[in-house]
């Protein structure tokens, strides 16, 4: 097996011709910043851009899947001018968008808990494969914000009903409620999650490549799915730089990193 590493994030292509994608910042759940989201979004282009390459899993270290955006850097990011703030949420529109229009299929491998925009990754997915442990949350509402550039995914893959509920609670919920309401597909013991993820890969290698790609296509094309408009990933832009550079945006991103209750909860 090949292995090439670019912090923080790792890819690993099989023999199989099968690319492994891993989240590697545990330290803080594999949240995102600016950094990780070029990265990552530049690997899926050159994986895509990669005859070779029929299957992309996208997998993370540690105990979390992935804990969303690192609020350290949106804090930051909300202080900039508004331009430089909407360009900013852009660019993690950009990312969701180039892994959900993927020639070749791809999977999700959630292993622990996934928040915010690391459940948009799992939406943005063809497939998705959950560990009995992980558990999820679009917790953006108890920080003052709102799951802007990943909701066009996170809609697409649970309905307008689930989205609406889930978004707005920001409650947690189990990995079975998950694949009840239509995010991941499989959940499996942890034990036995890489071999899940084996059988689903050996599937789709029996598929003609272009087949495949084709199947994609059809499918965007049938549902005129809102993932697939431009607009869209600049438009939902430009409504999280704008929530996140509210006075409440701002005060609950400072009462998540201060460890302390927003002002609006009541005691």
């Amino acid at each position: 097996m090949a292995k090439k590493t670019t912090a923080p994030i790792i890819t690993e292509i099989s023999g199989h011709a099968v690319a492994t994608i891993t989240l590697r910042r545990p330290d803080i759940h594999n949240a995102f910043d600016d950094e990780l989201i070029e990265r990552l979004r530049r690997e899926l282009q050159c994986l895509e851009n990669d005859p070779v390459i029929r299957v992309v899993v996208i997998a993370a270290e540690g105990k979390s899947f992935s804990a969303g955006a690192d609020l350290n850097w949106m804090k930051r990011m909300a202080e900039n001018d508004r331009v430089a703030n909407q360009e900013d949420a852009k660019n993690l529109g950009k990312l969701m968008a180039t892994l959900h229009r993927m020639r070749q299929p791809t999977v999700a491998l959630v292993q622990g808990p996934a928040y915010g925009g690391g459940v948009g990754l799992v939406a943005a997915c063809d497939i998705a494969i959950a560990s009995e442990d992980a558990m999820f949350c679009l917790s953006e509402v108890r920080l003052g914000l709102i799951p802007a550039v990943i909701g066009p995914y996170v809609v697409n893959a649970i309905g307008e009903r689930q989205a609406t509920r889930y978004m707005m609670t920001a409650e947690k919920f189990s990995a079975h409620e998950a694949q009840r309401i239509g995010l991941v597909h499989d959940v499996v013991p942890a034990d036995v999650l890489l071999d899940r993820r084996n059988e689903v890969v050996d599937d789709l290698l029996r598929g003609g490549p272009n087949a495949l790609a084709e199947v994609k296509n059809l499918i965007s094309y049938i549902t005129k799915s809102a993932t697939q408009d431009e607009k869209v990933v600049r438009d939902t832009a430009g409504h999280i730089a704008r929530v996140r550079a509210t006075d409440e945006g701002q005060e609950g991103i400072s009462a998540f990193l201060d460890k302390r209750k927003a002002k609006w909860v009541r005691d």
